[in-house]
């Protein structure tokens, strides 16, 4: 079984046209699957192993006729936070959940077969080289859609939602270029007005690291939904300028008694809604009377929250912060 390094995309806002072919974008975790006679390894992109939490897929694997190959694909589940739940130390669990929220392999290209390395061959021929693979193939594996239509593309990054998170585009002639950022992925960017509520600080110096946000459910409370970080220090001179006079204390605030993200592995994901316990607060943390509105961009929720921090895009003066809705957060 070869180490090898995935092929990676660069991000972009309209689909490339011309001599390419597009796929679904799918939202779960990248895989390369490796397969040796009875052996089969299942490897993240960060070279972890998969293959003990994703026992269907091993089994679904060992089935097809060819013995010797390696594919590049994306485990798949119900949504992501039951995706999350799948990667659970107890072997217990593990049999469960298979049962329970089984996942799937989506394959969209192979890199080796028989011994053979297809890295240097166009995509075209490794794409038919993947269908003959996979020619017998039942669920749990699955071979991604494709299309050379852009309008067909442009339909799937317009409909894109769920376990479906933008479209890829590839050049007929792409060679499988490890660690390279040679494929394209597409995704449209989403907006929401948010309540900025507090910020955080860095540990070095007094400037804003990133805001904390909130929208308003329908019983008026508001809910933390997420972040917004990754400004110019330009930018957290400014946001600062602007928090600065907004600063409260926690008594009468919002969050006084705090947040915190109940029953959710997406809880724990770098720009996810985490937990804020005023009792052991740590320092870094700032409340603001919740009147600032801000327009911010985003990729992907969970449960009506950000996945990834968001991306400032500018205030919104002309926003009540009370009509700052989850209701924006609905696909």
């Amino acid at each position: 079984m070869t180490p090898l390094t995935l092929m990676l995309a660069k991000l972009a806002r309209e689909l490339p046209v011309g001599d390419y072919l597009y796929e679904p974008k799918w939202d779960g975790f990248r895989c390369l699957v490796f397969r040796d006679m009875d052996a089969v390894d299942l490897r993240s992109r960060n070279a972890r192993p998969f293959a003990r939490y994703f026992p269907e897929l091993v089994d679904a694997l060992r089935l097809l006729r060819e013995q010797r190959f390696a594919l590049d694909g994306e485990i798949v589940a119900a949504d992501f936070a039951a995706l999350l739940a799948r990667v659970h130390p107890a072997a217990s669990r593990v049999e469960r959940l298979a049962a329970e929220t089984p996942a799937q392999l989506i394959a969209f290209d192979v890199l080796e077969i028989g011994g053979s390395d297809l890295r240097g061959l166009p995509f075209v021929e490794r794409r038919r080289a993947l269908e003959r693979l996979l020619a017998h193939a039942a669920p749990p594996l699955v071979l991604t859609p494709i299309t050379d239509d852009p309008d067909e593309a442009e339909r799937w990054l317009d409909a894109a939602r769920s376990s479906i998170d933008g479209v890829v585009a590839k050049h007929r002639e792409l060679r499988y270029e490890p660690g390279r950022r040679s494929m394209v992925k597409v995704k449209h960017e989403r907006t929401a007005d948010v309540v900025v509520a507090g910020f955080r600080v860095f540990v070095d110096r007094p400037l804003p690291s990133s805001l904390l946000l909130g929208l308003y459910d329908r019983e008026h409370t508001l809910r933390h939904v997420g972040i917004a970080s990754a400004f110019t220090e330009t930018k957290r001179r400014e946001l600062l300028d602007a928090l600065r006079p907004l600063v409260v204390p926690l008594a009468g605030h919002p969050w006084e008694r705090g947040f915190r993200v109940p029953g959710s592995p997406t809880g724990r994901l770098r720009g996810a809604a985490g937990a804020w316990d005023p009792e052991t607060m740590e320092q870094d943390r700032i409340a603001v009377a919740p009147r600032l509105v801000c327009e911010v961009a985003y990729d992907q929720l969970d449960d009506r929250r950000f996945r990834h921090p968001a991306r400032f895009r500018r205030w919104r003066p002309d926003r009540d912060p009370a009509t700052c809705t989850l209701d924006q957060l609905e696909t």
